[in-house]
């Protein structure tokens, strides 16, 4: 009897050891806490990173790839060429944390933010012309006060910056053209200043391409329109109108016209003198 309850503590005892032990174990609900980020998503961090970097050193123009298929990841960072670099910088900066968080789980994304672009594709973009997405923005003007402005000197001033961008390919910012002027005319003068510009892994054909689906869309949506911004992924135009001066009496003729009616009735009344 004394041998079979010193077997049983015994069993006890050994039960007992193991039972701690086994309480010592983490919990298997744990063993996810530490699990690695996807790849995908990893990679896409490593370009979004590097662009940033790339922006903080000057770059109005980034792109970078990390990953191997099928998990590689391209992106691109382009500011508008008429900001600073450190307002390029903090742009590119804040578009890129945005894009990450707001787009955490897509392959591919695309954010326009203030002055800059920011995207990342599972697909390679680079040196391709792309419609969409695409964004306009605009405000209208009574264009009928305005004839000859919006019906022609503003569609000219827009086709001579389409031609000048793409030749401005080595120029401090790379394929970007602004334009101020004060533009007098019988109807009025006025101040313009407008910008166009390319994404620098676009050659000049494909940017002349890529502007040309902008003044197409400029044709559509904002031809008259006091100011307008056009955004494509790969090309931009925008322009402003200000300090309108219409030549108008104040009996609502226009003073080209009311010089011209003055000089004609003086001619007549000369005529009918000298007969």
């Amino acid at each position: 009897m004394t041998r079979i309850i010193k077997h049983f503590v015994v069993s006890l005892f050994c039960f007992f050891l193991f039972f701690l032990g086994a309480m010592s174990q983490p919990s298997q609900n744990l063993t996810d806490c530490n699990k690695e980020l996807d790849a995908y998503q990893t990679n896409r961090n490593t370009v979004l990173s590097t662009l940033r970097n790339r922006s903080s050193l000057g770059s109005y123009y980034a792109n970078a790839t990390a990953g191997l298929r099928p998990n590689t990841v391209y992106g691109m960072s382009l500011c508008i060429g008429n900001i600073s670099r450190t307002s390029c910088s903090d742009c590119v900066h804040s578009a890129t944390l945005g894009i990450g968080d707001t787009c955490e789980t897509h392959d591919s994304a695309f954010m326009f933010s203030g002055d800059c672009m920011v995207r990342y594709s599972d697909v390679s973009f680079f040196s391709l012309v792309e419609e969409s997405p695409n964004s306009a923005s605009y405000s209208s003007i009574n264009s009928s006060d305005y004839p000859k402005f919006f019906n022609k000197t503003l569609p000219g001033k827009i086709n001579e910056l389409v031609l000048r961008v793409s030749s401005s390919s080595s120029s401090h910012v790379p394929y970007f053209v602004e334009d101020q002027q004060h533009v007098t005319q019988l109807e009025g003068s006025y101040d313009l200043e407008a910008m166009a510009q390319c994404s620098p892994d676009l050659d000049p054909r494909n940017c002349t391409v890529c502007l040309g689906l902008v003044v197409q869309k400029f044709s559509e949506c904002c031809s008259h329109s006091r100011w307008a911004r056009i955004l494509f992924p790969k090309c931009l135009l925008t322009y402003n109108i200000s300090a309108l001066q219409p030549n108008v009496t104040s009996h609502g003729v226009r003073k080209g016209d009311d010089i011209f009616g003055r000089t004609f009735i003086a001619i007549m009344i000369a005529l009918l003198m000298i007969l």
